[in-house]
């Protein structure tokens, strides 16, 4: 009986992990910013734009690591701090140097909140 329930747990186990989605190399939840490099190379020179005008810059992202900003940590030009609890998130940018020295450009996706996304936008 034990054996049983132990062959069905692993099973279990071994299924879920293979209908795993794949990792978002940008995410939001909340107050945080999670970028994940799962790639095989280091990213340096790396700036992370949020709504096109307040940033925050990292020297490198190692390969396979993950970086977490609270959204508070970004600035504007004149050194004014994003407020979260009053800005809705429209746009996230990361642009970076690969090895090799070639640009890395990554944009999360946002979708047309509101009636606009349910009806398919402006035509």
């Amino acid at each position: 009986m034990r054996a049983a329930a132990a062959i069905a747990a692993l099973a279990m186990a071994i299924s879920g992990c293979r209908n795993q989605p794949p990792v978002e190399p940008l995410k939001l939840e909340g107050n945080l910013l999670t970028v994940d490099n799962r790639s095989k190379e280091d990213w340096t020179g790396v700036d992370i734009w949020l709504n096109r005008n307040h940033r925050v810059m990292v020297p490198s992202i190692k390969a396979g690591a993950r970086l977490q900003v609270p959204l508070d940590s970004f600035v504007a030009g004149f050194g004014q701090r994003f407020d979260f609890q009053h800005t809705q998130v429209t746009d996230v940018r990361l642009t970076a140097k690969r090895p090799d020295g070639t640009p890395l450009e990554l944009t999360m996706p946002f979708r047309e909140g509101g009636l606009a996304g349910a009806l398919g936008g402006k035509r």
